[in-house]
This record gives C-alpha cells, sequence and structure tokens, in this order.
C-alpha cells in the first residue's frame, strides 16, 4: 500500500507525457488546416475565448479517464468474474478473453469503433434531455468552437458515456491491445470533428462524421443542436432520423442555450450539482 501514492504519480506522469507530444502535432497540423479552410472567421484557436479553461480540460480528461476506466474494470472483474488477485486480473485483460479476444484484432478494432458509437449515440441523445442535460451541457458551452474544446466534457458525462462503454466492450472480451489501433484514431477524429473547418468531404460525409457535420450539432437546439448526434460514423443519426447537413449552409453560432455557465472550469465542474 506504501507504493500506490508513488505509483499513481508514475501513471499521471506517463498520461501527461503522451499527451503533450500529441496536443503539439494536433496544435500545428490545425492551425495550418484552418487557416486556409476556416469554416468561420474567429481567428485562430489559441486566441479563442476560454482558451486556458480548455487547456485545463486537455489534460485533466486523459488522466481522470484512465484511472477511473482502470478502477472500473478491476471492480468490474472482481464483481462480475470474481477475479480479484493482481495476476489473474493482468491475465484475464492482457489479450482479452473468451470468443471476442480469437478475433483477429483488426477486426475487434472494427467491432469496437461500431459497437462503442451505436452506444454512445443513444447515451448522447440520453445526455441531450432531463435531470443529463445540465452535465453534458458543459461540451456545448464553447462559444468558439475548436479543436481544443473535443475534450471539455464532465466527469459524469464522461463516467456514463465514453468510460462506461469501454470498460463494458473490455469487459465482454475484446482485447485492450486495439486501443494501440483505436487511440490515435479517435483522439485525432475528435479533435478534427470539432475543428474551425468548412469540410463536408463531399459524398463521405454519410460515412464519417466531418467538421461541418457535428458544428451543426453544437448550434442552438431550435437550429441544429438536436441532431447529428454520432460521434464518428452518421449513419446512426441517417437511420434514427436525426441527421442535419443542410446544402450550401455553414453553422456560425454556438454555445449551450444556457447563460448562467461559468467560464472557469472549476465553476463548470461545480454547476451541474447546483442546478
Amino acid at each position: 500500500m506504501s507504493n500506490l501514492p508513488l505509483e499513481v504519480l508514475t501513471m499521471l506522469g506517463q498520461t501527461i507525457m503522451k499527451v503533450v507530444p500529441i496536443t503539439i502535432v494536433l496544435a500545428v497540423v490545425f492551425s495550418v488546416l484552418t487557416h486556409f479552410w476556416a469554416c468561420n472567421p474567429t481567428g485562430p484557436w489559441w486566441r479563442k475565448r476560454e482558451l486556458v479553461t480548455d487547456l485545463c480540460y486537455w489534460f485533466f480528461v486523459p488522466v481522470f479517464a484512465r484511472v477511473f476506466r482502470i478502477g472500473l474494470l478491476v471492480i468490474g472483474a472482481g464483481v462480475v468474474f470474481n477475479i480479484r488477485e493482481a495476476d489473474d486480473l493482468i491475465a484475464f485483460y492482457d489479450n482479452g478473453h473468451g470468443p471476442l479476444s480469437e478475433l483477429p484484432l483488426w477486426v475487434q478494432a472494427t467491432l469496437f469503433l461500431v459497437l462503442s458509437d451505436f452506444m454512445l449515440y443513444w447515451l448522447h441523445r440520453l445526455f441531450h434531455g432531463g435531470g443529463f442535460w445540465k452535465y453534458h451541457a458543459i461540451h456545448h458551452s464553447s462559444e468558439d468552437l475548436e479543436w481544443i474544446s473535443a475534450a471539455r466534457f464532465h466527469p459524469v458525462n464522461l463516467l456514463l458515456g465514453t468510460i462506461a462503454v469501454d470498460v463494458i466492450l473490455l469487459m465482454a472480451g475484446i482485447s485492450p491491445n486495439i486501443m494501440l489501433w483505436v487511440g490515435p484514431f479517435t483522439t485525432f477524429h475528435s479533435a478534427f470533428v470539432h475543428a474551425n473547418l468548412n469540410w463536408t468531404l463531399g459524398p463521405f460525409k454519410y460515412v464519417l462524421a466531418t467538421p461541418v457535420f457535428h458544428r451543426w450539432h453544437h448550434t442552438a437546439m431550435e437550429v441544429g443542436g438536436n441532431t447529428n448526434f454520432a460521434g464518428t460514423f452518421p449513419l446512426w443519426d441517417i437511420l434514427f432520423g436525426t441527421f442535419r447537413m443542410p446544402e450550401n449552409a455553414l453553422p456560425d453560432h454556438y454555445c449551450a442555450d444556457d447563460g448562467a455557465i461559468p467560464h472557469q472550469i472549476g465553476g463548470q465542474l461545480i454547476y451541474p450539482f447546483r442546478q
């Protein structure tokens, strides 16, 4: 037990060291792309309002997600499969388990992307109604939507969203090794759809979520905020009647319909509990 604080600090340091180079690469890539293909004339991303808030989320979310994902996987294995010893846990999750783990890694990765996106589509719709909206509203509070806005999520939204879905699919038997492929893709694609780009990808807009597709989702509710819930595959929006991509039009105003949301991360973390 005495080594636990050191292990936690080591894990936090490792996570941060991975985030820094990724952040630099994304910053350079989207600085260049938005210079030539900006969706809205808002200036460079580093001059956006609430940049400090987004940067805090950008480094806080990966650490939070990693800690709770590991914790829930350990608890899940103990409760569902009665596995509690450290060596047994490592063996159980190391290369997956059961029928799914026997599939080629590329098939497992594809299954993970499709199944997680399907579940997240419905969870996303759930967070747009009732008592869940106050948590998801934090993600919609950015007025200057940029690639760095991708990580602005309240911890409750994360726990009941991507973290829960990851845990469910890994507990089902999919190998964590697929994260070597899926992780970089989801990180880049999440930043991509939030970037200030006017890209629709033409006919491929029905295949993969694009910046314009997702920026409509960040507009006011009566404009497009209750459409385009899919994170990766617009197929779900097409199938369930929530797809919106107007011809010859671009979204130009973003923010949750709630002027009471604080601008700093501390206030935003507390905000839902005061509602």
